[in-house]
């Protein structure tokens, strides 16, 4: 049985560098090197989603939790087959970073997560675009998140604001530009800040599960004009 559905995933792998639907234009493969850490990775992942197959039997429907993890799950994947595609040149990774980085000009990223702006930057965005916020950017929205917090320790965190806020109208200058993106995880703290920067600044908003399974396309995406989230 094992081998049976080792196969069928392999089978739709091998079907996915066929498709000619999506923005995408794939290219003939060229030469390359299969990674076959990678590449197991990927079948074992593929094999791990047939569980919500069985679970969700007879109707098939995900419960919002359930849905959550496994569309994760295909993001996860879908991102490691773009890199092997990528490899062997059936994707140009190289345009579209370079789409990125044309895209991004008109915008300051706002970001909670260190890590991301890691990532975006790699993906061709100036890193001087980039405000990573540890901190909401209203006291009050502190309160809601930590409604125990003594006043003595919001004193640090309203220093913290007033110098991501001080960053975001320093960027918005230095770059002449009013648009901004959030980009943050699907938390409370996540929602909080996209919220408030939608009506602080009129941002336009990104949120995932896990930015980290973010991939260049959908980042890509969220920077296009006819996004809709």
């Amino acid at each position: 049985m094992d081998k049976i559905r080792f196969k069928q995933a392999q089978s739709l792998l091998l079907e996915s560098g066929k498709s000619k639907k999506g923005t995408e234009k794939l290219k003939n493969p060229r030469e390359g090197t299969l990674d076959p850490v990678a590449y197991a990775e990927i079948i074992n992942q593929v094999i791990g989603t047939e569980e919500f197959v069985y679970s969700s039997r007879p109707t098939h429907k995900l419960l919002p939790e359930d849905a959550k993890e496994f569309c994760s799950n295909l993001i996860d994947i879908r991102n490691k087959i773009d890199d092997i595609l990528a490899e062997f040149g059936v994707l140009e990774k190289k345009n579209i970073e370079e789409e990125v980085k044309r895209l991004s000009e008109k915008f300051i990223i706002l970001t909670s997560k260190g890590n991301f702006k890691k990532i975006i930057t790699r993906w061709g965005v100036e890193a001087q675009r980039i405000v990573v916020a540890g901190v909401p950017l209203e006291t009050e929205d502190m309160r809601v998140l930590n409604p125990k917090i003594p006043e003595t320790a919001l004193e640090p965190v309203k220093k913290k604001i007033s110098h991501v806020k001080n960053d975001i109208i320093r960027k918005m200058d230095q770059f002449d530009t009013q648009e901004m993106l959030v980009v943050v995880e699907n938390d409370k703290s996540g929602e909080i800040m996209a919220k408030r920067a939608e009506n602080l600044y009129g941002a336009r908003v990104m949120i995932r599960d896990n930015l980290k399974n973010t991939s260049i396309l959908e980042f890509r995406k969220a920077l296009e004009k006819e996004y809709n989230p």
